[in-house]
């Protein structure tokens, strides 16, 4: 058993050109802590720290410490348990990324209020000072074993995704934050712009999009309950697309009452995944936005329902769980989280409604243990920008938040309208090429998937 040992190799730079400050200490053993900036607030800025062990004897366990000048103070963590003595703050693992195999990485990250950045770092006891930080800070996430393909489609390069900890991995191990837009509800969109096959295509070759969201309406008139059979074939068509197309998709029960038509999901999802779930391009999301209403008592029951219907055909594909208050109550579902294997759970945001406390509820959601998959945002308010405006400010927050955290995305929503969340302008084709089309959030969106 060996522990990592650290050699006096650590830069403590401030803020340099860019927004972008680095502290990197590197041990005898090849391993390696990293501090990095990676965006400047002003009144605050976000901080990583890996720890990578490229020694050959397993890493049982892990602790970063530092000092804070006394204006500046974490306010948030995530992915280690922090304790606090004044201005010394020390990081140590949780149980899921405790245990280092040689070769594997684990990372953490900080919210600082002030600029002050970290001195008197160490890591597992070992004192790291003095050295120019690099020129080239070492990556921040774990490389696979066997580096995936850098050509073919999305569903070529990363295959069968699973859960690691609290994000998404690919069948190498390398972490994997997919991006790409849902559909408008299925039985509302104003032309089958997510049914068709050149759309998709087109998208993932110009806007890279790795992934799009089915969203079957169910409730409203018009929708699954009431014509069921246009409506699974609005989603098979989809499922179908997106395997030729070589994408992930996700099979998305949109509804805000599902618990009330529990049953008829159940069949649903255990018929299709009998028909589909031996594929790896298909993710489950049985619940889009319960209410406010009781996770114990009505949303984790149905979940365990469907998880269970899904299961017995499908043992690994992914299972997105919905949340409550509009799947933003994360950290309520953390506390009693649901049994089993390849879970996420939901976080949607509206960037001109919802902000750093809600991020704050995600924060403390992958703290417990909890991996998070955005399938729903917009760069507007809750209600999708029904007065066409955009944030786009709080919006790279949580794009950023996003990235540091491997939380994967689909934007709302692919269809024509007067909405901000609306992606396309009047006019645009059914078929793809949509360069002059973008409307409201899209340039945003799609700069963002790119």
């Amino acid at each position: 058993m060996r522990t990592l040992r650290l050699v006096t190799t650590l830069a403590v730079a401030g803020l340099l050109a860019g927004g972008v400050a680095v502290v990197a200490a590197t041990p005898a053993s090849a391993a390696r802590a990293v501090f990095s900036v990676t965006n400047n607030w002003g009144n605050g800025y976000q901080g990583q720290v890996t720890v990578t062990n490229d020694t050959s004897a397993p890493i049982t366990s892990w602790r970063v410490e530092f000092d804070l000048p006394s204006s500046s103070a974490v306010s948030q963590s995530w992915n280690a348990q922090q304790t606090t003595s004044g201005s010394h703050y020390t990081f140590a693992n949780v149980s899921w990324n405790g245990t280092l195999a040689a070769g594997a990485s684990t990372s953490f990250g900080f919210l600082v209020n002030g600029t002050g950045t970290p001195v008197n770092c160490t890591v597992n006891g070992a004192s790291c000072a003095g050295g120019p930080p690099p020129t080239t800070p070492p990556p921040t996430t774990p490389p696979p074993t066997t580096p995936p393909p850098t050509t073919g489609t999305p569903v070529e390069r990363h295959g069968q995704l699973r859960v690691c900890g609290t994000t998404m991995c690919d069948r190498s191990g390398a972490r994997v934050q997919l991006r790409g837009i849902s559909s408008m509800w299925l039985n509302w969109e104003t032309a089958p712009y997510a049914e068709n096959l050149s759309a998709l295509t087109w998208m993932r070759d110009n806007w890279n999009l790795q992934v799009i969201r089915a969203a079957m309406g169910v409730e409203p008139a018009g929708a699954y309950l009431s014509d069921p059979a246009k409506a699974r074939a609005q989603v098979e068509t989809i499922i179908n697309n997106a395997v030729t197309a070589g994408v992930y998709v996700i099979v998305d029960w949109h509804a805000h009452e599902a618990q009330n038509n529990q049953s008829q999901a159940v069949a649903f999802f255990g018929d299709l995944a009998r028909r589909y779930g031996h594929l790896p391009n298909v993710i489950w999301e049985p619940y889009n936005e319960p209410l406010q209403v009781s996770w114990t008592n009505v949303i984790k029951p149905y979940h365990q329902a469907v998880v269970s219907a899904i299961r017995a055909a499908d043992p690994d594909n992914i299972v997105v769980l919905g949340t409550p208050t509009w799947s933003q109550d994360v950290d309520v579902a953390a506390a009693s989280p649901v049994t089993g294997t390849n879970l996420m759970y939901t976080l949607h945001f509206y960037s001109c409604t919802h902000g750093a406390s809600l991020r704050a509820k995600g924060d403390a959601a992958i703290r417990a243990g909890l991996a998070l998959f955005v399938t729903e945002w917009g760069a507007s308010n809750a209600d999708g920008g029904l007065d066409g405006r955009s944030c786009l400010p709080e919006a790279q927050s949580w794009i950023d938040w996003m990235k540091a955290n491997g939380i994967s995305w689909t934007a709302w929503k692919l269809d024509v309208g007067t909405d901000t969340t609306n992606l396309l302008s009047p006019g645009a084709p059914v078929t793809g090429g949509w360069t002059n089309y973008l409307h409201g959030h899209a340039p945003f969106v799609v700069a963002n998937m790119r």
